[in-house]
């Protein structure tokens, strides 16, 4: 059974858009570098970093300012938040966005890498399988690798906002068999 249906495709898209555009945007606040963001929300971040605040007057950064400004190019760049601040990026979206994104780049994930070797779950809304390798047997449906991760967590390895080791370490990913590591096929 598909993860998401052909006819959700546009709106599971514009969901993971609107995640990472979230994500990127409290990124940025935090002081990810400028380009890893998209276009849009660097400027955004750049305007709103020039000015030191989040146009309430509070200061974006919250222990100093992270950025260089080199004048000779007119170009501001931020230095990388630590891995704890990364893993900390979890956008309040409403419940159905959320699960369209999460539905929508498994689904990515899927045709980037067919087989029936991995299954992926990210509770409570999908799983997919992924890879060659040995598919499960008739008597047990699931293959013999299995990776689990919450929707938060998945969402952050999708968009690039944290690579797999960094959520490994923290105690974020489950994974069991020889293959779990998916981090050559992130981000999507």
């Amino acid at each position: 059974m598909a993860v998401i249906l052909e006819k959700d495709l546009e709106r599971g898209r514009a969901a993971f858009e609107q995640w990472r555009e979230a994500a990127y945007d409290k990124a940025a606040r935090i002081g990810t570098p400028t380009a890893a963001i998209p276009a849009s929300t660097a400027i955004a971040a750049i305007a709103n970093e020039g000015a030191g605040n989040d146009g309430n007057g509070a200061n974006d950064m919250a222990d100093g300012d992270n950025s260089t400004d080199n004048s000779a190019t007119g170009i501001t760049t931020m230095s990388a938040p630590p891995a704890p601040a990364r893993l900390a990026i979890a956008p309040k979206l409403p419940r159905p966005v959320m699960a369209m994104a999460v539905r929508y780049s498994l689904f990515l994930l899927e045709r980037k890498a067919p087989g029936p070797g991995v299954e992926v779950r990210v509770a409570p809304w999908g799983a997919i399988k992924i890879l060659d390798g040995p598919a499960s047997d008739p008597h047990n449906l699931t293959p013999p690798d299995v990776i689990e991760l919450d929707p938060q967590v998945w969402l952050r390895l999708a968009a690039g906002i944290t690579s797999w080791n960094e959520e490994k370490e923290a105690g974020h990913i489950s994974a069991v068999g020889e293959r779990d590591d998916l981090g050559w096929l992130l981000p999507l």
